[in-house]
């Protein structure tokens, strides 16, 4: 069975989704038709105007996905008790112990106040602690000045620029990759 997270440091809470959070959850990223976390958040993905799954069928396909060693992939980020984002990861290439990570706050009240930071740091820390990773990447296109800066911030290297690879309102950006290894992740950010 997957195992559910509660982490907490200072005012920002990351804990697994429970069905009750869903309609807030469900408010946060689907609630105002041109939001703008989208802006910097893939914009050039669409979003798609469907429902969250049901909460049975994300349980379901989560453990599908996840062995017994795994922690949940995708947890909500609270901030003094409120939900305002998610923050997540996914395999790239499971047999190197290579994932992926994501965030997205919801809210942008929130933006440019450390809690993105602390809420990444926070579940790279864990995802180190927890599973046998070798490095942990991260994926955003060169507008998200926000993510460039959280990602640098956090000592995560810039592995990868692909130029002009999103279009997006008649302008190209590039695609940028960054990544940390366990062994850097402990000599910067975690007594691992």
């Amino acid at each position: 069975m997957v195992r559910d997270i509660t982490l907490q440091e200072n005012d920002v809470t990351l804990r697994s989704i429970q069905e009750s959070d869903l309609p807030h959850l469900y408010q946060l990223i689907y609630g105002d038709p041109e939001p703008l976390w989208k802006v910097y958040d893939a914009p050039f993905y669409a979003l798609e105007p469907h429902t969250l799954e049901s909460y049975k069928s994300h349980e379901k396909a989560r453990r599908h996905r996840l062995s017994e060693r795994d922690v949940d992939s995708r947890v909500l980020i609270e901030y003094q008790g409120e939900i305002i984002g998610t923050i997540m990861y996914y395999w790239e290439e499971k047999s190197s112990f290579w994932l992926e990570v994501g965030i997205g706050i919801y809210n942008a009240d929130f933006w440019e106040k450390g809690v993105g930071s602390l809420a990444l740091q926070m579940w790279i820390d864990h995802l180190f602690q927890t599973m046998p990773l070798v490095r942990v990447g991260l994926r955003t296109w060169s507008k998200n000045t926000r993510m460039i800066h959280i990602a640098s911030k956090l000592g995560m290297k810039e592995e990868a620029r692909i130029r002009k690879a999103h279009l997006y309102k008649g302008k190209y950006y590039d695609s940028v990759r960054f990544g940390v290894l366990r062994e850097e992740w402990q000599l910067t950010n975690s007594p691992l």
